[in-house]
C-alpha cells in the first residue's frame, strides 16, 4: 500500500520534467530562429527590417510567419534590401518553407548553405544583382516547387541538375547572363518556366517544346520548337563563355574559340538578317491586307480566337499591359471579318442593315460616325494587352484616326439587356472618363470603340520600365492623377445608389500626353459572367466583396484607397498572377504606420520631395481611411475628391512659400 501511495508523485514529477523539457526545447528553437533573423538584418539591412530586437519572439517583427514555435516563411519583397546573405544565416531557419526576397538590391553569390533547407518549397529571389553560377547547392532542395532567379545576373550554364526537383512546378531564370544550351528537363510537374533574355544557344530540348514562344526569347542563337526550325542534316553548335570572357563553340565534343571580330560578325549579321525579315513580313502583310481582307471567313477567327497572345504582362497583376505583338495585325483583321460574316441578315435595335448585308457599328451621342467596319477590317493594328473583360487593340485607320477597340468575352447577357446597359454607358460623358463612342453586338461578336490613350495606363508607368531612361513620376503627377481619378468615380457614383465602377485598378487608369487621369472599363462589370479565376482583380477588392459583377460604391472606395496606396508606394498589390506571396499593400503599410516609420512606405522617387512630406501623409491617411475593413468606416468618393484637391492646394501653398523664402535670401 505504501508503494501505490508514492506512485502519483513520481508520476507528476516526470510530467513536469517533461513540460520543462518540451518548454526549453521550443524556446530554444525560437531563440535560434530570432538569432538568424537579427543576423541577416545586421548584414542586408533595409527600410522594413526595424524589427523589435527587444522582443523575444520574433513571429511579430514584420514579413516573418511562425507556426509551432518555428519560422515558417521570411517575405521581404521590395524592401531596399542590398549587400551580400552571409553564410550560415538562413540555414538556421531550419523550418523555412518561403523564403521571399524580391525586387531588392541583393548582390553577390547565394550562399552554398540554402540546401540544408530541407522544408523550402518557395524561393523567390527575381530582381536583384545575385551573380556567379547557379550553385548546386540549390538543386538538393528536394522540396522545392516554385523557384524564380529571374532578373538577376547569374552566369554559366544552366546545370541538368534541376532535374533532381521533382516537384518543380515553377522555374523562371529569364533575364540574366547564363549561356550553352538548355538541357533537357524531365520535371513531371513542370508548368511554369522561362529562360527568356539570355545567352542561350543549341536546340530547345523535347521535354520543352510544348512551352510558350516567350518562354525562350531574347536568346538569338536558340532554334527548335516553338521557335524556328534548326538547319537540316545538322545540330546547332552551342555557344558559350569562358572565364576570361571570350566565345566558345562547342561541336562534336570539341571547344573552338572565336575572337571578338568573329562573334560582333555574327551579332550584327542575326541583327541585319532579323530587321530584312521584318520588313519582308511588313510588305507582305499590307500587300495580303488590301488584296484578301474581305476574303477571311469565320474559321480564320475561330483560330484566331483560340490562340493566347503572345508575351508576358509586366509586374502588373491582372491588367493590361501595352506593346505589340507579331500575330496582332491578324487577329483584328480576322475580328473585323468575323463581326461582318456574322452580322449578314441581322437586323437588331440599335444596327442597321447597309448594301452588303453586315450590321453597322451603333455611335452614341455626337461622336463623328467618320469609319464602319469596312475601315476596321483595312486597319492596322496591334494588341494593348488582355484585361478582365477581353482583348483590347490600338487600331490605325487608313485616314490617321486611332482608336482603341475592346472585344468582350464572357458576356452572359441577353441582346436586348447587352444594348440597355451599353447605352447607358455611353451615355456618360465626363472629362476624367475614357468616352465609349460606338459598339457593335452581334451572337459571335461585341465590341466596343473608344478614345485612345497614348501614354497607355499608369499600371505601366509605375511598374513598367525601371531602366536608365525612365523619366521620375513625380508628386504633381501622381497627386493630379489621383484627382482625376477620384473625380471620374465621383462621377460615376453621381449616376445613382447602385451605379459602380466594379473594377478599379491601376491598368484601367489611363493617361493623357499630359498625364491627365482617364478612368476606363466603366459598367462592364455588369455585361459578363462569373470571372474564370477568383484572382481576376485580387489586391483591389474590397472583403466584403463575393461576387465581381455586384461591386458596391464603397467597395469601389475600398478599390480606390489600394489604388492610391499603389500611387504612393511604388508597389504592386498582390502578385497571384506568378502563384506566389505578393505585398497585401493594406496590411503592409498599416505595419508600417503603426511603428511611426509612415515615411518609409513612400516610394523612393518621391522621398527627395521632403518639404511636401506633410501633404504626402494626409494622402497615405486618406488611402488608409479608404481601405478600411468595414464599408461604413470609408468615406464617399465625393469627400475623397474634394480632400485630394484641397491637399493639393495646400502643396502649390507650399511650393510658393518655398520659393519666396529663396527669393528673400538672395
Amino acid at each position: 500500500m505504501q508503494s501505490l501511495s508514492q506512485k502519483p508523485p513520481m508520476q507528476l514529477l516526470f510530467f513536469l520534467l517533461f513540460d520543462l523539457l518540451v518548454v526549453f526545447t521550443t524556446s530554444s528553437d525560437l531563440a535560434s530562429d530570432r538569432a538568424a533573423l537579427l543576423s541577416l538584418r545586421s548584414a542586408v539591412g533595409g527600410r522594413t527590417l526595424f524589427w523589435n530586437a527587444s522582443n523575444p519572439t520574433p513571429c511579430n517583427w514584420a514579413g516573418v510567419q511562425c507556426e509551432n514555435n518555428h519560422v515558417i516563411a521570411l517575405r521581404l519583397p521590395g524592401s531596399s534590401l542590398s549587400g551580400t546573405i552571409p553564410e550560415n544565416t538562413l540555414s538556421n531557419l531550419t523550418q523555412l518553407r518561403t523564403l521571399s526576397l524580391r525586387l531588392n538590391h541583393l548582390s553577390g553569390p547565394l550562399p552554398t548553405d540554402l540546401s540544408q533547407l530541407t522544408q523550402l518549397r518557395n524561393l523567390y529571389l527575381q530582381g536583384n544583382q545575385f551573380s556567379g553560377p547557379i550553385p548546386s547547392q540549390l538543386l538538393s532542395i528536394h522540396s522545392l516547387v516554385r523557384l524564380n532567379l529571374g532578373e538577376n545576373i547569374f552566369s554559366g550554364e544552366i546545370p541538368s541538375g534541376f532535374n533532381n526537383l521533382t516537384r518543380l512546378r515553377t522555374l523562371y531564370l529569364q533575364s540574366n547572363n547564363l549561356s550553352g544550351s538548355i538541357p533537357e528537363l524531365a520535371l513531371p510537374n513542370l508548368v511554369q518556366f522561362n529562360v527568356s533574355y539570355n545567352s542561350l544557344n543549341g536546340s530547345v530540348p523535347k521535354s520543352l517544346e510544348g512551352k510558350p514562344v516567350s518562354a525562350f526569347s531574347g536568346n538569338a542563337l536558340l532554334c527548335g520548337k516553338p521557335l524556328a526550325n534548326c538547319p537540316k542534316n545538322e545540330t546547332p553548335p552551342a555557344f558559350a563563355v569562358d572565364n576570361n570572357g571570350a566565345g566558345i563553340f562547342v561541336s562534336n565534343g570539341r571547344k573552338h574559340k572565336l575572337s571578338g571580330g568573329a562573334i560582333a560578325g555574327i551579332v550584327i549579321g542575326s541583327v541585319l538578317g532579323f530587321l530584312l525579315l521584318l520588313l519582308v513580313i511588313f510588305v507582305l502583310c499590307r500587300k495580303r491586307s488590301g488584296q484578301k481582307a474581305r476574303s477571311v471567313d469565320l474559321a480564320t477567327f475561330k483560330q484566331a480566337k483560340d490562340t493566347d497572345v503572345p508575351g508576358e504582362k509586366p509586374i502588373v497583376e491582372g491588367g493590361e499591359s501595352h506593346g505589340s505583338f507579331n500575330n496582332a495585325y491578324s487577329v483584328a483583321a480576322a475580328a473585323a471579318a468575323a463581326m461582318t460574316v456574322s452580322g449578314k441578315g441581322e437586323n437588331g435595335n440599335g444596327g442597321s442593315v447597309g448594301g452588303n448585308g453586315s450590321k453597322k457599328l451603333v455611335f452614341f451621342g455626337n461622336s463623328s460616325r467618320v469609319f464602319d467596319l469596312e475601315d476596321l477590317l483595312r486597319a492596322s493594328a496591334e494588341v494593348l494587352g488582355k484585361g478582365t473583360f477581353g482583348t483590347a487593340y490600338k487600331a490605325v485607320l487608313e485616314f490617321g484616326t486611332v482608336v482603341a477597340v475592346k472585344r468582350l468575352r464572357d458576356v452572359t447577357i441577353s441582346e436586348n439587356e447587352f444594348r440597355e446597359k451599353i447605352e447607358a454607358v455611353g451615355a456618360m460623358e465626363q472629362e476624367n472618363l475614357v468616352p465609349l463612342r460606338a459598339y457593335y453586338y452581334s451572337r459571335e461578336e461585341k465590341l466596343l470603340v473608344y478614345d485612345y490613350m497614348p501614354t497607355g495606363s499608369l499600371s505601366a508607368l509605375l511598374h513598367g520600365n525601371k531602366g536608365a531612361g525612365r523619366t521620375p513620376l513625380n508628386w504633381e503627377a501622381r497627386s493630379g492623377i489621383a484627382l482625376g481619378a477620384a473625380r471620374g468615380i465621383e462621377y460615376l457614383h453621381s449616376q445613382g445608389p447602385d451605379v459602380s465602377h466594379g473594377n478599379i485598378k491601376s491598368s484601367n487608369i489611363l493617361l493623357t500626353k499630359s498625364y491627365e487621369a482617364r478612368v476606363s472599363d466603366f459598367g462592364l462589370a455588369h455585361l459578363v459572367g462569373p470571372p474564370s479565376s477568383p484572382t481576376r482583380v485580387a489586391g483591389y477588392r474590397a472583403p466584403e466583396v463575393t461576387d465581381p459583377r455586384k461591386v458596391s460604391q464603397k467597395a469601389d472606395v475600398y478599390s480606390f484607397g489600394v489604388l492610391l496606396l499603389e500611387l504612393l508606394t511604388g508597389k504592386a498589390p498582390t502578385h497571384a498572377l506568378l502563384n506566389e506571396e505578393g505585398v497585401d499593400l493594406p496590411r503592409w503599410v498599416q505595419s508600417i504606420v503603426r511603428e511611426e516609420w509612415t515615411s518609409e512606405v513612400f516610394d523612393l522617387e518621391l522621398l527627395r520631395y521632403q518639404n511636401l512630406e506633410e501633404e504626402m501623409v494626409q494622402l497615405l491617411q486618406l488611402a488608409i481611411d479608404c481601405a478600411a475593413q468595414y464599408p461604413d468606416n470609408r468615406p464617399s468618393m465625393s469627400e475623397v475628391a474634394n480632400r485630394i484637391q484641397e491637399l493639393r492646394r495646400s502643396s502649390v501653398r507650399d511650393y510658393l512659400e518655398q520659393s519666396d523664402q529663396v527669393h528673400e535670401a538672395d
